[in-house]
């Protein structure tokens, strides 16, 4: 007897389904209708615990046009940005470079550089408020015992983005090493060994055959990064509150401020709105230029 082939299709898109339910379901509640909520209460006056919304139309985003801390919010967030990504990702793919050969103690560099993402972010957070504390705090110890003043760090608004950078770096690459890692175990050994015996020199190795090969894998980090540096929120809260005079304020800590200290729920997803917008956009960009040079292994 044999089974009819449409019958045996429907049955299986009807097992992929159930067994997907549970988490489409869960999209579903907690990301996709969140997200049309947002969008809706961006066009209404709604206030936190207040039953009651009125609509608004474009108000809203009119008066984010005029909000002058919101571009700085913006710009803040976009520098971050713009330093944290490519930074964390050249550190990442040194130590992944550097350790995917044969060194003694292997094991123990590769657990101390990923250390770093095992820490919570709360934890980590407060140790490096320790490590950047006036005085007393082991960095600017060790700035003082070479003759250099201390800068303030996180009381400085010249100094406190940039020292929650450092800690963003020191707490990212470890992750993207380990990505790159895996990644440098999939390029052919003969691809080396040949340039090797033609006489190319590591450096171009790297660029010419390893970067090449590993694409792939970097514009996966590249995507994470982007993605982690707009939602960053804890590395703020924990370490400045935003300050001093909002140099540390990033987009989803003003997102904080404005629906749950200032109780306007209607701005708040404006807000959040414009965040969503903005980086889908940045995504499609990176996807439009570094998605186009990607090589993947088996493509002619």
């Amino acid at each position: 007897m044999t089974s009819n082939p449409a019958r045996l299709r429907r049955n299986e898109a009807l097992l992929a389904f159930a067994m997907l339910a549970p988490s489409l379901l869960f999209l579903a509640l907690f990301t996709y209708w969140p997200i049309v909520r947002s969008v809706w209460f961006s066009f209404h006056d709604v206030l936190l615990g207040d039953p009651e919304i009125f609509w608004l139309g474009a108000e809203n985003y009119t008066r984010l046009l005029e909000d002058h801390l919101f571009w700085k919010v913006l710009g803040n967030t976009a520098f971050y940005t713009l330093v944290t990504v490519p930074v964390s990702i050249l550190i990442a793919l040194l130590l992944a470079v550097a350790l995917d050969g044969k060194l003694r103690g292997l094991a123990i560099y590769r657990s101390a550089f990923f250390y770093p993402v095992m820490i919570p972010t709360v934890a980590a957070g407060m140790v490096w408020v320790f490590l950047y504390a006036p005085g007393y705090g082991p960095i600017n110890v060790a700035l003082e015992s070479v003759g250099v003043p201390q800068p303030g760090w996180l009381n400085n608004s010249r100094w406190a983005l940039p020292a929650i950078m450092v800690m963003s770096v020191w707490k990212l690459s470890g992750y993207f090493m380990l990505i790159l890692m895996a990644a440098l175990k999939l390029v052919p050994s003969d691809l080396h060994e040949a340039a090797r015996l033609d006489g190319v020199g590591g450096m171009q190795r790297l660029i010419h055959i390893t970067i090449p090969m590993i694409s792939p894998a970097l514009y996966f980090v590249t995507i994470i990064g982007v993605l982690h540096s707009y939602q960053v929120f804890d590395y703020v809260h924990v370490m400045t509150q935003g300050g001093p005079a909002d140099s540390t304020n990033v987009l989803t800590f003003y997102i904080y401020q404005v629906g749950f200290q200032y109780q306007d729920i209607g701005y708040a997803s404006t807000l959040a709105t414009t965040l969503l917008l903005f980086v889908l956009g940045l995504i499609g960009l990176i996807a439009a230029t570094l998605g186009r040079r990607v090589h993947y292994l088996g493509e002619r």
